[in-house]
């Protein structure tokens, strides 16, 4: 199968929801690719936000993002749920490729985010699905009066712990350093919470068990002390990688694989463009996403223009 649209975009996060709103409003024939079940992205995964403009009371990140698609749908947004294999430059035509075929497309807004990266121990994949996990959001609830970990210590950690605490007795926050790198708030947050056992200087180097995640060897690193902590969930969040495998070799990226930009948001071939988390950017935000989204769209619009 074979499709042709003036604007195609990938991923149906902030970002792309955002490009799609802004392009579709232009009257830009706007398709939008999304591997996922449902639009969102990992700001679907977020438990709560409450540093979103406008929005004066804290919104699960899925409600969100929910009303973001609705409301790019209603100004004729398609969204197609297929996960982008590969993408071509052929005649001033860009075509992504995908396992239902092929999609041609004047211009292509590259807004396919980051997922959780691996921490590489013996025992993560052994048990992923069966105790750990990279979203407390989708698995919190199956892990009630419970005692779980969580290793990070950035936003999304503390964050992530926060809403553990809605149903598990006890969280251990396992960080490798001194400090926490996420926002005061949330440190003041989880410093405060008596659900929350810090374990700083720490690093966990093995999760263990027989069906499921039964404990977890912890190491300090001050000490060398290991000990192991009985949980029965492990959440992990040391990290994001972008989702950009499919475009090697086509546009400029850094040594990580995030996309290297301009100012509007257009990459080093003509015709793609790049918005959100999988941008070489200093701040990886739903506002700043927005924000890279409109302006994507708008550079893309203004391109065909000039075609």
């Amino acid at each position: 199968m074979s499709t042709n649209y003036d604007v195609l975009i990938i991923g149906a996060g902030p970002a792309g929801l955002t490009a799609g709103l802004y392009a579709s409003r232009a009257r830009v024939r706007t398709c939008c690719l999304e591997r996922l079940p449902s639009p969102g992205g990992q700001a679907a995964l977020t438990g709560i936000v409450e540093n979103y403009p406008g929005i004066d009371e804290p919104v699960a990140g899925l409600e969100l993002c929910r009303r973001m698609e609705r409301q790019a749908r209603s100004f004729g947004l398609e969204i197609i749920s297929e996960e982008a294999r590969n993408v071509t430059i052929s005649d001033d035509e860009i075509v992504v490729h995908d396992a239902g075929g092929s999609i041609r497309s004047s211009a292509l807004i590259v807004a396919s985010g980051t997922r959780s990266a691996l921490l590489g121990i013996p025992g993560e994949m052994d048990f992923l699905g069966k105790g750990v996990s990279y979203c407390a959001t989708c698995d919190g609830p199956l892990f009630r009066d419970q005692e779980v970990a969580v290793v990070g210590g950035g936003d999304s950690a503390l964050d992530e712990a926060l809403f553990l605490t809605k149903f598990c007795k006890k969280v251990h926050l396992i960080h490798r350093r001194a400090e926490f790198r996420a926002v005061k708030v949330l440190v003041e947050r989880v410093t405060s919470n008596e659900r929350i056992e810090l374990i700083k200087h720490s690093e966990v180097k093995k999760i263990i068990g027989t069906a499921s995640v039964e404990a977890i060897e912890v190491k300090d690193a001050e000490s060398d002390e290991v000990r192991q902590i009985a949980v029965s969930g492990v959440f992990l969040y040391v990290g994001l990688s972008p989702n950009t495998e499919f475009l090697r070799g086509i546009v400029e990226t850094d040594d990580d694989g995030y996309i290297e930009t301009d100012e509007d948001m257009g990459t080093s071939v003509r015709g793609i463009f790049a918005a959100g988390d999988a941008r070489h950017k200093s701040l990886r935000q739903i506002a700043t996403a927005v924000g890279d989204g409109a302006l994507a769209a708008m550079s893309a619009a203004r391109y065909l223009e000039k075609r």
